[in-house]
C-alpha cells in the first residue's frame, strides 16, 4: 500500500514492522492469569516496560484486552500508563507500557525505526507467549509524540494491531500501511503545543481518504488527555 504521511518527515529508514504474532489457541497450554496490579516485564537490558493487569483478570475470564500505551516526549513507562490506568479494572485491560530509549521515540529523534520497535516487539512476544489475548481488541495508544508514534506504527502493523487510539497526535510518519485498523483520535481545540489545525485536522482527511475508519473527538481544552476522553476511548475499544 502507499504510505500515509504528513509533516516534515521524509520516508523513515528502518522497518516499522512487528514480527510478534499471536499463537493459535491450542499452542497456549494453559491460559495464565496475570498477577493483578503493576509490575515490570523482565526483558533483560534495555528501557523499562511496565505491565498493569486488571484485578478482574483470572484464568477463566474472557481473552485479555491488551493495550500497548505510549508516553509523550520526555515521559516514561509510568507516564504512558497514566491516561488509561483508572479504567483498567472496569474494561478488564492488560496495559503494556514501554519507555522509549531516548527522550522520545526512535523515528522522531533519529528519523528511523529502530530500538524502540525492537523493544515493543520483545514485549508483545512475551505477552503473547504467556497469556491468551483477544485478537479482535489488540490496541496501540499514545499521547502527543506517543500518539504520533502509535498512529504510524499502528498503520504499519494493522494486520496485528486492530485499534489505534491517538490522544493529541502531531503527525504521521510516512510508512507503508499493512491492513486497515479502527482509529480513535482526540484533540483539544485550545492545544498550543500541537495546534489542532496543523495536526489532527490534517491527519483525519488523509485517513478517511485511505478508507480508514476514524472516530474523532475534538474538545474544548489544551494539550491533555481528560478522564472523560480516556474513558470514551475505552468504551469505543470494547464496544461490540
Amino acid at each position: 500500500m502507499n504510505p500515509l504521511g504528513w509533516g516534515g518527515f521524509g520516508s523513515a529508514l528502518g522497518s516499522a514492522r512487528l514480527t510478534a504474532r499471536l499463537p493459535v489457541p491450542e499452542s497456549v497450554p494453559a491460559p495464565a492469569a496475570p498477577s493483578p496490579g503493576l509490575r515490570a516485564l523482565d526483558l533483560g537490558a534495555g528501557p523499562e516496560v511496565l505491565v498493569h493487569a486488571s484485578s478482574q483478570s483470572n484464568a477463566n475470564a474472557d481473552l485479555l484486552r491488551v493495550v500497548l500505551t505510549l508516553h509523550g516526549a520526555g515521559g516514561n513507562a509510568r507516564g504512558g500508563l497514566a491516561p488509561l490506568l483508572p479504567f483498567a479494572d472496569t474494561y478488564r485491560l492488560l496495559l503494556v507500557s514501554p519507555s522509549s530509549r531516548d527522550r522520545t521515540w526512535d523515528v522522531i529523534t533519529r528519523g528511523r525505526w529502530g530500538s524502540d520497535v525492537e523493544r515493543i516487539n520483545q514485549a508483545l512476544t512475551r505477552i503473547f507467549a504467556t497469556y491468551r489475548v483477544d485478537p479482535t481488541r489488540l490496541a496501540i495508544s499514545g499521547f502527543s509524540d506517543g500518539a504520533s508514534y502509535a498512529l504510524s506504527l499502528g498503520l504499519a502493523n494493522a494486520d496485528l494491531l486492530t485499534h489505534i487510539i491517538a490522544f493529541s497526535p502531531g503527525f504521521l510518519v510516512p510508512t507503508p500501511r499493512v491492513g486497515t485498523p479502527h482509529v480513535y483520535i482526540s484533540h483539544g481545540r485550545a492545544d498550543e503545543v500541537l495546534p489542532i489545525d496543523k495536526t489532527t485536522r490534517r491527519i483525519v482527511p488523509q485517513l478517511r481518504a485511505a478508507d480508514i475508519p476514524a472516530e474523532v473527538h475534538e474538545f474544548d481544552g489544551p494539550h491533555v488527555v481528560t478522564a472523560d476522553i480516556a474513558e470514551d476511548a475505552m468504551r469505543w475499544l470494547t464496544r461490540p
